[in-house]
């Protein structure tokens, strides 16, 4: 058989033991295999976190028959009617296992109007020989009255457990790194963990790009900061606003370095009666990021008014 070659797939953990959590949240899960049952689960939680892995890894643990449908793709009711139906209705092969699961990922994509009013009864009507696990993004996307049938777990890390969480996602990496024999800069490494944390699929993913020349060195920093700023630029000059607090987001949160990169790219990317205003901005927000309780928002306060006000190229 062809071995996989996307990482995020082929280094997937399997079990609960593997998946890289707070022990509080594997405990729970490991208590629900001993007993040899779940309830129906609803994981939420941003994306990357390990919501679909746990899923899966439930079901390869439990052993039964698990059928997975992306709801982004078929959102709509029919796929209630036929497939999942079908499935669900029908009693597994496996005489060990006394239920079928179905995961349903990116649930929060499911038609408000159609689909997810009709799970509620689905699910009471399946649930002696079927379970159902949902994943989304944005769990107020999902009814009340179809949410509450479920068991909630959110993903979300709590500040108590980063710490550890991120050491253990640490050590993945080199792990990952050493088996596919990638030589590394543990400095660099430790760049790439904070700024793609707890998004370990594109952490992954980051990692297999920059691992294709055959090591993950120095070099690769400054090509993740000029990528990051071309983006910033782009989405500025096209007065993205949508695009540009969603970049925000994803930044590592470190504004000054933002700050600095900005003023020392200014001539680069600006037309020039408009730099001085950005100057003046960054010194204004920059003053500002000492004493707001929000770097995210002042962050993004500087950038509309940046977007609002200079030209660029």
């Amino acid at each position: 058989m062809k071995e996989m070659f996307v990482w995020a797939e082929k280094y997937r953990p399997a079990t609960i033991d593997e998946c890289v959590l707070p022990e509080f949240m594997k405990d729970t899960f490991k208590e629900f295999l001993k007993q040899g049952e779940i309830p129906h689960f609803l994981f939420t939680g941003p994306p990357g976190v390990g919501k679909t892995t746990v899923a899966k890894a439930l079901c390869n643990e439990l052993e039964v028959d698990w059928m997975m449908i992306n709801g982004s793709d078929d959102g709509g009711i029919d796929v209630l009617r036929t497939r999942i139906k079908q499935f669900a209705s029908t009693s597994s092969l496996n005489i060990e296992s006394p239920f079928k699961v179905i995961i349903i990922d990116e649930a929060d994509y499911l038609n408000v109007n159609s689909t997810q009013p009709a799970f509620r009864g689905g699910i009471e009507e399946f649930t002696a020989n079927c379970r159902f696990i949902f994943t989304c993004n944005f769990e107020h996307r999902i009814l009340d009255a179809l949410r509450s049938r479920f068991t909630v777990v959110d993903f979300k890390l709590p500040k108590a457990d980063r710490k550890q969480v991120a050491l253990d996602l640490f050590d993945r990496l080199k792990f990952i790194l050493g088996e596919e024999g990638i030589d590394y800069d543990l400095k660099v490494l430790q760049e790439l963990l904070a700024k793609h944390f707890p998004d370990m699929r594109k952490l992954l993913n980051e990692l297999q790009r920059y691992s294709a020349h055959g090591a993950i060195d120095s070099g690769i920093l400054a090509q993740i900061a000029d990528a990051n700023i071309k983006n910033l630029i782009g989405h500025l000059k096209k007065k993205n606003f949508t695009e540009v607090r969603k970049w925000v987001a994803q930044s590592d949160g470190d504004s000054t370095r933002i700050f600095r990169e900005l003023y020392d790219t200014a001539y680069e990317h600006l037309e020039a009666p408009s730099i001085p205003q950005l100057v003046v901005l960054i010194g204004d927000y920059q003053y500002k990021a000492a004493f707001v309780a929000d770097q995210e928002i002042n962050l993004a306060s500087f950038l509309t008014e940046a977007m609002m006000n200079c030209e660029f190229k």
